[in-house]
């Protein structure tokens, strides 16, 4: 009896270990930047604009920086907006956590897509930072479980 127990524990620590990597693949670091979950919601047949949005977009370190653009294969142009009004950059202090959530103030307007975007899709986004860089991330086509969620 005792063996088998053993036996299982490192089995644990082993499924541990890919529950963990799973629940950290949303996440993307780069410079003092953590940009968490990247997705998207579906579009209807025939309708040239998307939205693409972050979980949370956080600035870890001392420096300010700002989200100055981003681009796409699946759309021709990305636009930056707060409460549906075209920013030419959005400003990332030290210390903040921004959301871009789909019921939130901020997006990524996808303008001119080149299909639909279905549920369950993957699709790259790329984030071009003043001081961090360029940042490409997957998002996820998926349908917000309700009012705040987001499915993963």
């Amino acid at each position: 009896m005792r063996r088998r127990h053993l036996l299982l524990i490192p089995g644990l620590t082993g499924l541990n270990g890919l529950t963990t990597g799973s629940a950290r693949a949303h996440d993307t670091r780069v410079g003092d930047l953590l940009i968490d979950h990247a997705y998207a919601l579906p579009s209807a047949p025939g309708q040239d604009q998307g939205q693409a949005h972050l979980r949370k977009l956080s600035n870890r370190g001392v420096r300010p920086d700002r989200l100055l653009g981003a681009s796409t294969p699946v759309a021709a142009s990305v636009l930056l907006q707060r409460h549906g009004l075209t920013v030419p950059a959005i400003e990332l202090p030290p210390g903040i956590e921004l959301s871009l959530r789909h019921d939130g103030e901020w997006r990524l307007l996808l303008q001119g897509l080149k299909a639909p975007l279905l549920n369950g899709q993957r699709f790259a986004l790329l984030l071009r930072f003043e001081q961090a860089g360029e940042c490409e991330v997957r998002a996820w086509v998926q349908q917000p479980r309700g009012p705040g969620g987001s499915q993963h």
